[in-house]
């Protein structure tokens, strides 16, 4: 079972608490989610703000409009600085996604975000990882940092 990690970074030309605010909200999600995964959060009374230990429930559908119903544990928050979300109950074996926020000059911010995981089923997992995962979550990624930029415009 090999562990694969993708990483992005992205300057945000918004001042790193305006980012924050954005991104420690959990309802934000699906406004940098690509629209054809039919997004949904499931989770009842949903909070502002994410703090350790919150379960949320999402269903989407990530590859040929097949419904997956996802759990996620928010397992760390550091005001200001990161939060660590882990999946409970989905696709993978395991997914391990920091989200980092690094304050630049006042006036900009740099995300980081490190997805580690390990895909299911052994070798058909990581024929999988090479032709429809890696590539999905590239995508996924990608459009997250064209809303990010639409959303915060320099």
């Amino acid at each position: 079972m090999p562990v694969h990690t993708l990483l992005t970074k992205q300057i945000i030309p918004v001042p790193w608490s305006r980012v924050w605010e954005f991104f420690s909200n959990p309802r934000n999600l699906a406004r940098i989610t690509p629209p054809g995964m039919d997004f949904e959060i499931l989770t009842p009374d949903l909070p502002e703000r994410l703090r350790e230990g919150l379960m949320i429930t999402h269903r989407l559908r990530p590859l040929f409009g097949i419904p997956v119903t996802w759990l996620t544990e928010i397992t760390q928050v550091v005001e200001m600085e990161r939060f660590i979300d882990e999946q409970r109950i989905g696709p993978y074996a395991v997914w391990h996604h920091e989200h980092e926020f690094h304050d630049l000059d006042g006036e900009r911010t740099e995300m980081v975000d490190r997805v580690t995981y390990v895909l299911p089923f052994g070798p058909l997992g990581d024929l999988a990882h090479l032709w429809l995962v890696k590539p999905q979550l590239e995508r996924i990624f990608a459009h997250r940092e064209k809303a990010v930029r639409e959303l915060f415009p320099a």
